[in-house]
């Protein structure tokens, strides 16, 4: 099959990134984005989570119903294809991957995929920063290039992210004013060294990984948008809350169904936002960093 448009979900075996690759074939069809036939490729560390995800999504109740699948006769079609964003060479190995297959571009990536841990130490702060913050980032630069200007890039962060009082004033100012990668990874870096003293507290950051992180990849997104649409780029880059989500991270504690939690990420990769780029978004609206 000959396909219009090309989409890549990161972290999509379970949750939020299942539900907003099913969201996809789902809304697609009514979208300014059709074109025509549709792929989605799930990524996912595990292969056979991954697969597995496929099979479950093409025996669907919602997906069967609306006939969103070609199987179906529908427009869309999904494939799964392993993606690690903790490790580069897997970012860099699919990125090589989509470009071999697609030499005329892709149109959406979702990066859904991260990780929270139970405790705080060195061990889960780099391990935390590793995957949320330096992984989305180097999985940001690898994917935007091979976009075509009509498309959209949407970083999954969270609300945790936001620039309260868990922060310094001044950590709330760095964070405010950073314009560029390099401004925010300083900060990212920072926060790393403060906790390997056993002094982050005393200099003003919270004893949370997952929330610094976030932070980061609010920033981070916020920092490569500008830069993208400043050399003249048009793919709309942007970052954004899917909301307290009842999903494994979440440990069952999230008041929001994973469909729910897939709108705004959905609204951002198809619906019309108004030419709006390197915002932070919360219940499909921008929201104050």
């Amino acid at each position: 099959m000959a396909y219009k448009r090309v989409a890549a979900v990161t972290g999509a075996n379970k949750g939020i990134g299942l539900a907003i690759v099913r969201n996809l074939a789902l809304q697609y069809p009514s979208s300014a984005s059709n074109n025509g036939p549709l792929l989605i490729y799930l990524t996912a560390r595990d292969q056979g989570r991954g697969e597995a995800a496929v099979k479950a999504l093409q025996n669907d109740t919602q997906l069967k119903k609306a006939k969103a699948l070609a199987d179906d006769g529908g427009l869309a079609s999904i494939k799964y294809h392993s993606l690690d964003i903790s490790k580069p060479k897997s970012i860099t190995d699919f990125a090589a991957f989509l470009k071999q297959e697609h030499p005329e571009g892709i149109d959406i990536v979702v990066n859904n995929a991260g990780i929270a841990m139970d405790g705080f130490n060195n061990d889960v702060v780099h391990q935390t920063l590793q995957c949320n913050y330096y992984g989305t980032l180097t999985a940001t630069r690898s994917f935007l290039p091979l976009i075509r200007p009509s498309g959209r890039l949407v970083n999954v962060a969270s609300m945790v992210g936001h620039l309260n009082s868990k922060y310094s004033s001044s950590i709330r100012s760095a964070f405010a004013s950073s314009k560029t990668v390099d401004d925010v990874t300083k900060l990212m870096e920072s926060f790393t060294a403060a906790v390997k003293e056993g002094k982050e507290k005393q200099q003003g950051w919270p004893s949370a990984a997952y929330a610094v992180s976030k932070s980061g990849a609010i920033g981070m997104t916020r920092a490569i948008a500008l830069q993208h649409a400043q050399e003249g780029g048009q793919v709309l880059v942007n970052s954004c809350c899917p909301g307290y989500v009842n999903t494994d991270m979440t440990r069952g504690g999230g008041n929001l169904t994973p469909d729910q939690g897939a709108r705004t990420p959905v609204f951002l990769a198809l619906r019309d936002i108004g030419g709006r780029y390197g915002e932070f978004w919360e219940h499909e609206e921008v929201s104050e960093w």
